[in-house]
């Protein structure tokens, strides 16, 4: 019942507003990459040129101070799809293949009101194509969570070539079922995501597109399936110049943001189309995260700093950097209100709405954000708490220092004292509030 009031007062808010024009309702497409470093695109001053993502930069804006909720796959998408830290979501951790592990049985709850949801009672056709990553089980399914249409996989990675995750299960879905489709997973993704574009032309949609690439296994189109069912396999493929093949997968990709931005054109739809393309976390070793310090799986800046480019030539000025602190989960807040408004929702928000900030240039936000429990930010102070790797107290102050190499935890005892009382707080209010997750096949089933 909550669900259906919160729909209605939310098609009514779309109903009645007379002073929104035709840029009021527009299209909405968010890729996102896997694994995707800082310092990979070209637009970044990077290694792998990369000319269709960054003709977003061109036509739009480049974020400097972008950030992924995690430094993991999983986290980072839970807060995406929901505008909540990953923690209040129950899943602060990946969703593993392996069902030994109690986290395989974790997935995005039915009682999470979630963005798609929120775009769907507005009358946008939903569709997602490529990785899901929120849940094995048929309740976790996308199709459960407010898209109409689904084509991808739903665990952490697969064989580019034949479709096969780490457990070694057949792992590519339409919908609620399983599909054997010939391709390579990357080729696939772009061509459901223009499909989907091409029927969807004459009414409002928003598409989200969470390609694989540059996740391991590294694997190029020309290369051959490396894992069968139940077969023994090396994960990470079997290529030997992993480094190439990481490079032709991000060039893939980026033909794929070439494509869809084509049939936006030849659709005319590219004016009033907003087009975000990001990263889900930080990059491995193989990738290049700019000078940061850390990679995927770390709370340094390496680990969770990633490329962010957003255009919406409607609205958007064009060729902009923008230095404001801006978080994944900032994207449900700032799509619903350049939509028409944040509406009603069962909980509130934790990110913050960016359309003002988006649309010009103001002096940046000064905000306090957490990746987990033992790191946070307060405008350009950053603690990190020991942890992984990490065995002492480090405080950086980012503006001067943005590789992390001078820690000012002895010298500034006082901010650090401050920073410390906050995060506490912050996590303690998250975590009071965070949903169960099943630990179970058992549990799954009550």
């Amino acid at each position: 019942m909550m669900r259906l009031q919160i729909a209605v007062a939310l098609a009514c808010l779309v109903a009645v507003n007379p002073a929104w024009g035709e840029s009021a309702h527009p299209n909405v497409v968010l890729i996102m990459a896997d694994d995707l470093g800082y310092g990979d695109l070209s637009c970044y001053d990077g290694w792998i040129e990369t000319p269709h993502i960054d003709s977003i930069a061109r036509n739009g804006i480049r974020l400097t101070d972008y950030h992924s909720n995690g430094n993991v796959c999983s986290p980072t998408r839970a807060a995406l799809m929901t505008g909540l830290y990953q923690q209040k979501v129950g899943i602060p951790f990946v969703v593993v293949a392996a069902e030994g592990n109690t986290n395989h049985f974790a997935g995005l709850q039915d009682t999470e009101w979630t963005w798609p949801e929120a775009m769907a009672a507005r009358g946008y056709r939903t569709g997602v194509f490529g990785k899901w990553h929120l849940g094995y089980f048929p309740q976790y399914n996308p199709i459960q969570h407010g898209f109409d249409e689904f084509k991808g996989y739903v665990s952490g990675n697969i064989d580019f070539i034949s479709h096969i995750d780490q457990a070694g299960n057949e792992d590519w879905w339409h919908g609620k079922k399983l599909k054997r489709e010939k391709g390579y997973s990357t080729h696939l993704i772009t061509k459901h995501s223009v499909d989907f574009i091409k029927r969807n032309a004459r009414r409002p949609f928003f598409l989200y597109v969470p390609h694989e690439a540059p996740h391991y296994p590294y694997q190029s189109p020309n290369d051959k399936a490396d894992r069968t069912v139940g077969g023994d396999f090396e994960n990470h493929g079997s290529r030997v110049d992993k480094k190439n093949a990481y490079r032709e997968m991000v060039q893939e990709m980026d033909k794929g943001v070439g494509e869809i931005l084509t049939v936006l054109k030849e659709n005319d739809l590219f004016d009033n189309t907003i087009v975000v393309f990001c990263s889900d976390n930080g990059a491995t070793a193989l990738g290049h995260n700019g000078g940061l310090r850390g990679q995927k799986g770390t709370n340094y800046e390496g680990g969770h700093r990633v490329p962010c480019v957003v255009q919406w030539p409607a609205e958007f000025p064009a060729n902009r950097i923008n230095d404001q602190l801006m978080l994944s989960m900032d994207w449900m807040a700032t799509i619903l209100t350049l939509t028409g408004g944040v509406g009603v929702t069962e909980r509130q928000l934790d990110g913050i709405s960016m359309s003002e900030y988006l649309k010009e240039d103001k002096e940046p936000l000064e905000r306090t954000v957490m990746w987990g429990a033992n790191t946070i930010r307060s405008g350009n102070w950053k603690l990190l708490l020991p942890q992984k790797g990490i065995k002492t107290k480090l405080l950086f102050d980012l503006e001067s220092d943005p590789g992390e190499t001078n820690n000012l935890a002895e010298s500034k005892p006082d901010v650090v004292k401050t920073l410390l009382a906050d995060l506490r707080k912050m996590a303690t209010d998250v975590e009071a509030k965070a949903t169960n997750q099943p630990k179970s096949l058992e549990e799954i089933n009550r």
